[in-house]
């Protein structure tokens, strides 16, 4: 039986294929010419594939996924996942407020990747503290300032970092961040957990 084919000549699902060769493709940073010279599929196949103008055979899709170091059931796959995962409103963002009251976390990142990372819009208002208790091993802070300046101490070492600025420092000791200007700061901070550290 004959496969069935659109008017233009390819069958249904070959224009994903398509993509997926070329996004491949160009992850690897080869050309059309690179990748027919490591699968042995002429370059103007190859093209013809990619733009969505020919049914390849399957022995063609299995020596361009060889080349690609993929499989077959990888670049067949079709995605159908939604581009938008999530759309958090201002009004549905968990908000932390430190001890003193002066500073505030707004969980900005996603809650099912907090095992990951972690990642805060962060507001202090002048004199404010936020200490925090050492994270996992390995885990590094990375602090940028959008307004304003603050001071971070980590196991009793201190930096300054002001508007445009950032600091990257260890997040598996105790740190602190003051605002020890006379205006409001305002920074975001991401917590990276899962990080090798090299001493």
């Amino acid at each position: 039986m004959a496969r069935h084919r659109t008017r233009d000549g390819a069958s249904p699902g070959s224009e994903h294929l398509g993509k997926t060769i070329q996004r491949l493709r160009k992850a690897y940073n080869m050309s059309l010419g690179d990748l027919s010279e490591q699968s042995g599929v002429a370059k103007s196949i190859i093209s013809q594939i990619e733009r969505n103008e020919t049914n390849p055979t399957i022995g063609t899709v299995w020596r361009l996924t060889h080349a690609l170091d993929t499989t077959v059931d990888e670049v067949l796959k079709s995605d159908t996942a939604p581009n938008f995962l999530e759309h958090q409103t201002r009004g549905g963002i968990p908000v932390l407020t430190s001890e003193d009251g002066l500073c505030t976390l707004r969980i900005i990142g996603a809650l099912n990747l907090v095992d990951l990372f972690q990642w805060y819009d962060f507001e202090a208002k002048p004199g404010g503290v936020l200490e925090s208790e050492p994270h996992n091993p390995g885990s590094v802070e990375h602090l940028s300032v959008l307004e304003g300046e603050l001071e971070v101490t980590v196991d009793g070492e201190t930096r300054t970092a002001g508007t445009g600025e950032t600091l990257r420092y260890r997040g598996d000791r105790p740190h602190r961040i003051t605002n020890t200007g006379n205006t409001p700061a305002h920074a975001t901070m991401m917590v990276s957990l899962k990080v090798t550290l090299v001493d």
